[in-house]
């Protein structure tokens, strides 16, 4: 089998962090005490939390961005252009500290600069719900911010969110990819999920890895090692 292109999952996959039950509940803690003044932090989580659901419901019409800010910002009852700044504030400033809540795993550099040198097109393939600012912290907590990639999905330039297939189309059409030329390397049944495209399919299991929720099975199952054993073979 050969591939055209190979998409890493960021979270779990290249980063190694519990996101659900260790980073989710410090970077709410961390957004509440910054915002704070001007939302009361249950009415703050509730309404990320429906702006979540936007974007992962989003039909394509508009970027996850958008469909966040048209549920999020009237829930809170800012206008747009008056609470933007301090989020962007707070993922200049605050959201960095979030690191000690993750720690990079030795092999992912490597795997990510195998792919390259076999002349793979390279997608960051996360779920599109952070804005790049908090992206690229993340991929620099991982140890892999200087390369060249095709993509890194973030909620300004996806129209899509994990797992819909129609997030992995977009990523396929914006590369000329045919499903068949993909490896989707990721942790959890939402990045499993692209073998419905035809893609094949890298699970690293891990924390957030819910087995019986994956469905086809993976192409491959491995480490991010055996990842890199994988490329070195094609």
């Amino acid at each position: 089998m050969t591939f055209k292109a190979i998409l890493f999952d960021l979270d779990g996959t290249l980063l190694d962090h519990d996101m659900r039950n260790d980073f989710i509940p410090h970077y709410f803690a961390l957004l509440t005490r910054h915002l704070a003044e001007w939302i009361p932090p249950d009415k703050l989580v509730t309404s990320v939390m429906r702006g979540s659901d936007a974007m992962t419901d989003n039909d394509g019409s508009r970027t996850n961005e958008e469909a966040f800010a048209e549920v999020f910002y009237p829930l809170v009852g800012y206008p747009r252009e008056e609470l933007e700044p301090r989020f962007m504030d707070f993922y200049a400033r605050i959201f960095p500290t979030l690191r000690q809540h993750t720690a990079p795993k030795p092999e992912a550099r490597l795997a990510v600069q195998t792919a390259f040198d076999k002349g793979y097109d390279v997608v960051i393939a996360t779920n599109p719900h952070f804005p790049t600012l908090a992206t690229q912290h993340r991929l620099a907590w991982a140890g892999v911010e200087d390369f060249p990639f095709r993509k890194v999905t973030t909620y300004e330039n996806s129209h899509f969110a994990k797992p819909s297939l129609g997030y992995y189309q977009e990523i396929l059409d914006e590369l000329s990819c045919a499903p068949q030329d993909a490896l989707m390397v990721g942790d959890e049944a939402m990045d499993m999920v692209a073998a419905r495209l035809g893609c094949a399919t890298f699970l690293i299991p891990g924390p957030a890895t819910k087995m019986e929720e994956i469905d086809p099975p993976p192409t491959y199952q491995g480490t991010l090692a055996d990842v890199i054993a994988l490329l070195n073979t094609l």
